[in-house]
């Protein structure tokens, strides 16, 4: 069994990571730096995405800093993962189905001292892919229509460094410093009767952004969480080429004409989560998200930015007791989220909402899993300008965990 776990995760994460330039291909990434990408560790995918109050005694917890407070001392951990999701696109009596095969995250933490631990991670902060083919769309103050074609790739990665430290028994605070960067290209076309403006541009982003997370042990079976993710100043600029065609005559307006444009603004965002067990067998995990995008007086030409709710709950189902067979060492894993998301269009949220289920497949004679999760959501609506997407996915996290500086007693 140990073999072939081994063998599985590892072929299915080489394929997965080998599509990673294949980001979402979701039409809202036309907004902002992309939507937002939830690169979760471990089986916290299986969990609804919660787990502001868990500790990372077993995984890395990349949901709040404190948590490597609680890392066991000697033990290096890995997290590398992938994912493939499968998404049906509707707008009125039109539907296209797409496939994705994505890049995740890779992270590794270990204990500083007995009291305190660090991680390294790179994942993906956004995704802006996304392809649009004649959208008819209102001109402002006026009774006429126009069309736009559109195309864009790219998105923001987060490299991020994370401390967390434990004071006695109960009480963990951490940090994390993570630092923004990536480009996303965009070309649109605007077509208004025999006239066509085709716009190509590039956005370089850049900054820096600091996370602060606490946990406290109320007793041996409840925990709470919080974290606070600060505003943070994403710097931009631009180089932009734009051209007209009218009745067949090409005139150049601008050729990779470089500037600064307005920054992008990440918002204050403040959480709290609690982790309940029951019975030493049954775990409860519930977290809520707040969002302040609206005091970043941000806003699209398509949309605005509006605060943003998030609801994670998750279950964990684990025997300790049962270890005669391998299936007795597995961990069962439930969950379900729902976001109201950050941007409104004609007066219509994007929302979001999934359920998940998934399973952490111990590898033996190791601290190591392998962590595979289910889930499927569903994400905005079927209305004016607006589009309803059906998805399933797949993801996959390895979980390595290694002993060091142990010596053997036994050869």
């Amino acid at each position: 069994m140990k073999n072939k776990i081994i063998f599985l995760s590892c072929f299915i994460l080489v394929s997965l990571t080998s599509f990673s330039q294949s980001i979402s291909s979701s039409p809202y990434s036309l907004y902002g730096v992309g939507s937002l990408y939830d690169s979760d560790f471990g089986p916290i995918p299986s969990m609804g995405s919660s787990g502001i109050a868990l500790p990372s005694d077993s995984f890395i917890n990349n949901l709040n800093p404190a948590s490597l407070g609680f890392m066991p001392l000697n033990h290096f951990m890995l997290d590398v993962g992938g994912k493939a999701i499968a998404t049906t696109y509707q707008s009125g009596s039109l539907t296209e189905k797409r496939n994705n095969f994505q890049f995740s995250h890779i992270a590794f933490a270990f204990p500083v001292t007995k009291n305190s631990g660090f991680s390294v991670a790179l994942r993906p902060y956004s995704s802006s892919t996304f392809k649009i083919s004649n959208l008819i769309l209102p001109i402002a103050d006026s009774q006429e229509t126009y069309s736009l074609t559109a195309a864009g790739s790219g998105g923001l990665n987060n490299f991020d460094f994370s401390y967390g430290y434990r004071f006695g028994k109960k009480l963990t605070v951490g940090a994390s410093a993570a630092l923004l960067f990536g480009n996303t290209v965009d070309d649109r076309t605007f077509t208004v009767l025999n006239s066509t403006t085709t716009v190509h541009k590039r956005n370089d982003y850049n900054g820096l952004r600091a996370v602060l997370g606490s946990q406290y042990v109320i007793d041996s079976t409840f925990t709470i969480g919080t974290t606070f993710k600060l505003p943070a100043r994403i710097k931009s600029s631009k180089v932009q080429s734009v051209e007209t065609t009218n009745d067949g005559v090409v005139t150049v307006i601008e050729s990779d004409v470089a500037s600064d444009i307005d920054d992008y603004y990440m918002p204050l965002e403040i959480g709290v989560g609690i982790s309940k067990r029951f019975k030493n067998v049954l775990n409860l995990s519930l977290d809520y998200e707040k969002s302040l995008w609206k005091d970043t007086k941000q806003s699209e030409l398509y949309g605005d930015f509006v605060n943003q709710d998030r609801f994670a709950l998750g279950f964990s189902y684990y025997n300790p007791k049962k270890f005669r067979k391998y299936w007795d060492r597995v961990k069962y894993f439930a969950g379900a989220n729902f976001d109201t998301g950050y941007l409104e269009i004609d007066g219509k949220r994007v929302n979001n909402a999934s359920v998940s289920i998934g399973l952490n497949l111990p590898i033996e004679n190791t601290f190591s899993a392998f962590n595979i999760s289910y889930s499927y959501g569903q994400k905005g609506r079927i209305a004016n300008n607006l589009i309803k997407e059906n998805y399933h996915k797949i993801s996959i996290n390895l979980s390595l965990d290694g002993i060091w500086f142990v010596k053997r007693k036994f050869e």
